[in-house]
């Protein structure tokens, strides 16, 4: 008996002649959706999306990475709508201070990157003529983001939301060590403020952390293999410090633990937080965008 040749029908990798090749495994739809909404990779910050490029650095096929970010977008519109319907909430978006022609520039980590975040709910609420740019990268700590200096101060802002101490507060290994020390977040905080001043006139809001879901976070298999976690008590000691500041402060914490949770036939409803109990869903993003807003509408 003749050994079959390496190439015959049965080779892996092959198919028999007049078959059809097999066709590559889809890709699996809900980290596709995730790579997708936290902008990961993180993509070179543009101001227009680029499906093509960002779709080549996630390994995902252009259409699908289109289909996906246009999903996201038609959901914080929705979102905005929703929110705009009220016509008290209304009222107080015609009173916030960004106007056409200026520019506002958010720096942040996944809960500002994500294409569902408070910032792209902002977005939609404000008239077209002011421009707004999302510079937010997943997991940055308030170290990373002195690195964005450059990109900042090169969009000459006339605005700067800066929502960042989530990542610096994480918790690592068995002793439990800060990712940033107290100190060092202090001191980023304080030099981004204090030299951004002095590259731009930018007028600066900071918007709080929002507070996890202890939990969840503490059941959330992904944080206990990789033996990292999130406490309350570290997100409100920035809290606590930024509120400090002469700067305008949004209270996000105070915001998200206030939305009410109303489940629905799937258990999730208007949850704020994400099974793993750090990430926010769109109702508690939502919560933020309604805090930002209401913080900076000013007296009637």
């Amino acid at each position: 008996m003749q050994p079959k040749h390496p190439n015959g029908p049965h080779a892996p990798g092959t198919h028999a002649p007049g078959t059809p090749a097999p066709v590559a495994p889809a890709p699996d739809p809900e980290p596709a959706a995730r790579l997708v909404r936290f902008r990961q990779p993180a993509p070179v910050p543009v101001d227009e999306p680029d499906d093509a490029r960002e779709a080549a650095r996630s390994g995902l096929d252009p259409a699908v990475h289109r289909e996906l970010r246009l999903g996201f977008e038609e959901q914080v519109r929705r979102a905005a709508a929703g929110l705009l319907a009220d016509d008290g909430f209304a009222a107080l978006v015609a009173r916030l201070p960004f106007r056409p022609g200026e520019h506002v520039v958010a720096l942040g980590e996944s809960t500002t990157a994500d294409r569902l975040s408070w910032f792209e709910i902002l977005r939609r609420l404000l008239p077209p003529g002011v421009r707004l740019s999302n510079l937010a990268v997943p997991g940055c700590t308030t170290t990373q983001a002195l690195a964005q200096l450059p990109a900042l101060t090169g969009r000459r802002p006339d605005w700067v939301l800066c929502m960042l101490g989530a990542n610096d507060v994480q918790r690592l290994g068995p002793d439990a060590v800060r990712l940033v020390s107290a100190d060092e977040t202090r001191r980023n905080l304080l030099l981004l403020r204090e030299l951004a001043g002095r590259r731009t006139s930018a007028r600066w809001i900071w918007l709080t952390p929002t507070g996890v879901h202890a939990e969840r976070v503490a059941a959330y298999p992904h944080f206990r293999r990789a033996g990292i976690g999130w406490a309350n008590e570290d997100i409100e000691a920035v809290a606590a410090f930024l509120r400090g500041r002469p700067e305008p402060t949004v209270d996000t914490g105070s915001a998200v633990a206030a939305t009410p949770v109303t489940p629905d036939g799937d258990g999730d409803g208007d949850d704020p937080h994400q099974p793993d109990g750090l990430h926010l869903t769109l109702a508690g993003q939502r919560s933020v965008a309604a805090a930002l807003v209401r913080r900076l509408a000013g007296p009637a």
